[in-house]
């Protein structure tokens, strides 16, 4: 295993030599000859920097933003995910740059990384070169909640929204009966799932399993009440009064 290891790195074109990177001045050499272009597009006041990648005859060839869309590392707060796209292999990768050297970070990986043939980016190389020294983060997910007058009763729709002074905050998806069990699903506006809840008994549930996504916890509560239905409006759903006190329970918990 070991031998097979050593063989594919020698035989890769990104462990080839070892490369003498320098940035100085927008231009990035390697080995002492002009490598390619490089163009800071700051951001966030300066804080965070965009970065655009040209080779020596002035055509565009990479772009790389910061990937706001990842959690970034809990364990390394010294370094920023970014998402680089190579413009003419029509590949994108995600890599780590150092959070306080941006540019002279993302210079230095792009002039290591060997992906140039002929002024342009080599297919093979740039898949390579992803594989190899990319990264894989967990996607960050926006649980922001709807900014709203929360004096205001909440409602339940017929269309399924969840409203608060006529504000949408949130919508419920009826995931069917089984076992005598109905399920639930409640979003945000946006689409984030916030909650999974499952409950015996109808209008008349004493407990529901809920699952929330933000804490991913879960774990049953008591929902007991002491009123008995025994008709129910079904207007916006068979459950819909057992639902009323599930979102109130949402919403007094910070998840709607």
């Amino acid at each position: 295993m070991k031998f097979f290891l050593l063989a594919l790195a020698l035989s890769s074109p990104l462990f080839l030599l070892a490369q003498d990177v320098e940035y100085k001045k927008g231009i990035i050499t390697v080995n002492g000859a002009e490598y390619a272009k490089l163009e800071v597009i700051k951001q966030n006041f300066g804080l965070t920097k965009n970065f655009e990648v040209y080779n020596n005859a002035g055509k565009k060839i990479i772009i790389a933003a910061v990937a706001t869309e990842f959690d970034q590392d809990k364990d390394d707060n010294s370094t920023l995910y970014y998402r680089v796209t190579f413009l003419t292999s029509n590949q994108v990768g995600i890599f780590k740059v150092p959070a306080l050297s941006q540019e002279k970070g993302f210079a230095k990986l792009i002039g290591a990384s060997n992906i140039l043939v002929n002024n342009e980016t080599d297919d093979k190389r740039v898949a390579e070169f992803i594989a190899m020294k990319g990264a894989s983060p967990k996607i960050a997910v926006n649980y922001t909640l709807v900014n709203r007058n929360k004096s205001w009763p909440i409602t339940l729709q017929k269309d399924r929204n969840i409203e608060q002074n006529s504000q949408i905050i949130g919508n419920f998806t009826n995931r069917g009966f089984y076992n005598n069990v109905d399920s639930y699903e409640f979003a945000l506006p946006t689409g984030v799932t916030v909650a999974k809840i499952s409950f015996a008994g109808g209008n008349n549930m004493q407990n529901m399993e809920v699952f929330t996504a933000k804490d991913n916890v879960k774990r049953v509560v008591p929902m007991a009440t002491n009123d008995k239905l025994l008709v129910a409006d079904a207007s916006i759903d068979k459950n819909q009064f057992a639902l009323k006190r599930v979102v109130k329970w949402l919403v007094d918990n910070n998840y709607l």
